[in-house]
């Protein structure tokens, strides 16, 4: 039996990659799971898959605060708890600073940093009851801004930064945050990723087979947060990176520039 068994656990952009992966996860080990995503057919067909099994979807904007709201109190009426909260749902972008325009950053905020925000905020009144955990997914661009992902890199700084000062708030709760910053994984992430006018990419010039799998990705958040740990960054890249980042910030500079451009021209 796991300890996961018949606990509560809330994913949010649970429809594909990661959060997909997670909720599959969390399902074959025993735990009540619940998801939202803003596509009701990719939930609908998550959930006939795994019918028979705990699954409650929902479909759900993050980035508006009363669609959180009603997320988690359905969650409750129908659970009557919260154990682990997991922060999963996100978006990318891709464009220089000179030419993104405002809009396109204030949505990849709204969606990565406010949804987190919201979501974590009408959470955690039962997961302080449950001593449970919450989970910011965040990236490598948390530590290091990345070229070409300005509103990405901002968005989840600022994940990091509400996760660390909840974290410190609740250090004597008994319930446990964490962040997790996954590296490239293999997901829908860049395909979806918005251009400088906030339209989906719709493809990626990165080489998806040195990446992680979404499911690989999946068991090491898993194991952490069984773990109960503060922090977990995954792949040597990205280790390398947020070394580097803290210690020598101009050889980190040349050493992220060197990885995104390619003949002077930036990778998207």
């Amino acid at each position: 039996m796991s300890i996961f068994t018949n606990k509560v656990v809330v994913i949010t952009g649970g429809s594909e990659g990661i959060g997909k992966a997670l909720v599959e996860s969390f399902l074959n080990i025993g735990a009540t799971v619940a998801t939202c995503g803003r596509n009701y057919d990719k939930l609908y067909q998550l959930q006939s898959i795994h019918s028979g099994k705990p699954l409650m979807i929902h479909t759900a904007d993050v980035s508006k605060e009363q669609e959180c709201k009603h997320f988690i109190d359905t969650v409750i009426k129908n659970y009557h708890g919260i154990d682990i909260l997991i922060n999963n749902a996100g978006i990318s972008m891709r464009a220089l600073v000179e030419d993104v325009e405002i809009d396109t950053i204030k949505k990849v905020m709204d969606i990565n940093f406010w949804g987190t925000v919201f979501c974590t905020k009408f959470a955690l009144p039962y997961i302080m009851q449950s001593k449970g955990t919450i989970v910011g997914v965040s990236s490598i661009a948390g530590f290091r801004g990345l070229p070409g992902r300005s509103g990405y890199s901002a968005s989840k700084f600022a994940v990091n930064g509400f996760m660390e000062s909840l974290r410190t708030e609740l250090l004597e709760s008994g319930v446990n945050v964490m962040w997790v910053c996954p590296g490239f994984t293999t997901s829908n992430i860049r395909i979806a990723s918005l251009n400088s006018k906030g339209h989906s990419q719709g493809e990626s010039s990165m080489n998806e087979g040195k990446m992680m799998s979404a499911e690989e990705c999946a068991q090491h958040i898993i194991k952490a947060i069984e773990k109960r740990k503060r922090t977990l960054i995954l792949t040597f890249t990205g280790k390398k990176t947020v070394f580097l980042n803290k210690l020598f910030p101009k050889i980190a500079d040349k050493f992220t520039y060197k990885y995104f451009y390619k003949n002077g021209v930036l990778i998207k």
